[in-house]
């Protein structure tokens, strides 16, 4: 016999699943932006040798703005405007 604390339990269950879906589906595109512009400085800094500060707020950059916010990023860091280690 089911009771109503198992049908409600259930219910808690899907909606936080469901929840967690919409909220991982959101955030994705920041997660693959930030992954993509690191590596760009990653690489940058190894075939140019640009230093690179990488802090909160360049990760917030890039994870904004992707291959152009790295972009950014590296000709701030080069002209010594910000980021600069």
């Amino acid at each position: 016999m089911v009771t109503g604390l198992e049908i409600g339990l259930l219910v808690l269950v899907l909606a936080f699943f469901l929840g967690a879906a919409t909220i991982i589906r959101a955030v994705k595109p920041f997660i693959v932006n930030a992954v993509v512009g690191l590596l760009t400085i990653l690489v940058a800094q190894a075939v140019f040798g640009v230093s690179v500060a990488v802090t909160p707020v360049a990760l917030v950059v890039v994870a904004l703005g992707g291959f152009p916010g790295a972009v950014l990023v590296l000709l701030l860091s080069a002209f010594g405007v910000a980021f600069v280690p």
